[in-house]
């Protein structure tokens, strides 16, 4: 039986953790096409990878999670593609499941629930929000699992931690490196059409931030130039008419948040690159200015929703500080 799935797992120097992840694509009662695209371990993950049967791309150093991830779709004529990170453990029938839950909703991307490894009734996550001031929020990381997150559903914008997509359309924009490349992909999907849904019956348990460790250096300066981007890509033209004062408070609170970790110096890096790139990146081809925003209108109204019902003081400040159109 030819596999209508090819699992894509990019990765850098998480042997054991890379081991765990391939495990548990062996165990899922659905047959794969397994490729790992390998930025330059030094730490036996080639060797790892290639003993669990898995094809291998080999590159002498670290060109991203985007690159590697088109990599790896590029050599696949599966229909589906399942991007998984080196730190992610499918639970057993997971694949399955996501599937299935393609072919009922149509849907061209389909996200799983997100479980803490460390504590697997607890959410890592299960969807993204973007709000207006172009700051990407995870609904359900950390809070605790139970019926609320147990209902399929249409969503936004899918994480790519680990995430069902069809061949064709899983094309990440490697400008982003890593980090809201999953943002910006699942904006591009929206935009033309493509539904994204929650199929929460499909877990997926995560350890996080494995690759790169929590608020190191690399993640801030990338976000901080990332957000930019994504304003340039995405955002109609004169977009700080309306949007340029949540933009100021969302991208001013989150330098805050790096202040506070240490990480200022990185943040404004970050944000210095994007300015500079700002231009260059500027997407040519945009959604129409009323699609955009009624697509920020209603992430908007969620995340505010979302945030009275979870209180987190980012989100908080944000809200405060803006409103809603």
């Amino acid at each position: 039986m030819s596999p209508r799935v090819a699992v894509v797992i990019p990765n850098w120097n998480r042997a054991a953790l890379l081991v765990r992840a391939l495990e548990s694509v062996a165990r899922q009662d659905e047959p794969v096409r397994l490729v790992v695209v390998d930025n330059g371990s030094t730490d036996g993950s080639v060797s790892a990878a290639r003993r669990a049967g898995a094809e291998v791309i080999e590159w002498p150093g670290n060109r991203g999670f985007a690159a590697a991830v088109n990599a790896g779709v590029r050599i696949c004529s599966e229909p589906w593609v399942l991007i998984l990170n080196n730190d992610a453990e499918l639970e057993p029938g997971c694949l399955s499941t996501l599937l299935a839950a393609a072919a009922r909703h149509q849907a061209a991307c389909v996200a799983p629930r997100l479980l803490s490894h460390r504590d697997p009734g607890t959410l890592d996550g299960a969807w993204d929000l973007l709000c207006r001031g172009g700051a990407a929020l995870r609904c359900g990381h950390g809070v605790p699992d139970g019926p609320a997150w147990r209902t399929p559903r249409r969503i936004p914008l899918a994480p790519l931690t680990a995430a069902l997509i069809r061949r064709e359309l899983c094309e990440l924009d490697e400008a982003f490196g890593s980090y809201l490349e999953d943002v910006e992909l699942s904006l591009r999907l929206q935009f033309n059409g493509h539904a994204i849904w929650y199929e929460p019956s499909a877990a997926v348990r995560h350890h996080g931030s494995a690759t790169d460790g929590a608020w190191s250096e690399h993640m801030v300066r990338l976000i901080a130039r990332n957000q930019v981007l994504l304003l340039a890509r995405h955002y109609p033209d004169g977009w700080w008419r309306r949007e340029g004062w949540p933009v100021l408070v969302a991208q001013a609170l989150w330098g805050l948040a790096a202040l506070r970790r240490g990480r200022f110096r990185a943040w404004f890096a970050g944000k210095w690159r994007g300015m500079r790139e700002y231009r260059a990146f500027r997407g040519q081809n945009r959604a129409p200015e009323a699609v955009f925003r009624e697509f920020l209108r209603q992430n908007e109204r969620e995340l505010r929703a979302y945030t009275r019902a979870h209180p987190d003081r980012f989100w908080q400040l944000y809200c405060a500080l803006t409103r809603a159109e």
